[in-house]
């Protein structure tokens, strides 16, 4: 993996998590999780690049992104699609996702990544909070989302770092 500037990404933005989705992981060498992420969004907060990501409440790797002050975003080829659907319909605590989707987890200083990825964000969280459904403007979105009430919590990272796949 090489390094470049956040705006030399070549990606559609809009298009990597809705189309190509990715994968989010938190964690430390000793024990990570990584899981499927298809919304969320990009651009400026705090005249800094973030990234937006979105995650419900039972989920696994919640755990570790709390726990931790970073995360990453891998977007991998799409000959991964399997392993990202596994990833995003398997919890990690039952299954070893990394091994059963047959993707590595790699580390840029203690955050892991997933080492087969395209492209990489390397993300510090700056602010976090509960989606709160007293805030929807209209209310079919609650029954459409969250016929569980399980409301995502959502997380607002600096990009720090962007790692790309060398040819």
């Amino acid at each position: 993996m090489k390094e470049i500037s956040v705006s030399a990404i070549q990606d559609n933005l809009f298009d990597v998590l809705r189309e190509k989705w990715a994968l989010v992981t938190a964690g430390t060498e000793e024990n990570c999780n990584t899981m499927t992420v298809s919304w969320g969004g990009f651009g400026i907060f705090w005249n800094k690049p973030v990234a937006t990501i979105y995650i419900r409440p039972q989920r696994y790797t919640k755990e570790f992104i709390d726990k931790e002050k970073t995360f990453s975003i891998s977007v991998l080829p799409e000959e991964f699609r399997e392993a990202l659907k596994l990833c995003g319909s398997q919890s990690g605590r039952d299954v070893d996702k990394f091994q059963k989707a047959g993707i590595t987890p790699a580390f840029e200083e203690g955050t892991p990544y997933i080492a087969e990825s395209n492209l990489v964000m390397v993300c510090r969280k700056l602010c976090e909070g509960d989606i709160d459904p007293a805030t929807f403007s209209d209310k079919q979105y609650d029954d459409v989302n969250y016929p569980n009430k399980d409301y995502h919590h959502y997380y607002i990272a600096e990009i720090e770092k962007v790692l790309v796949a060398e040819a």
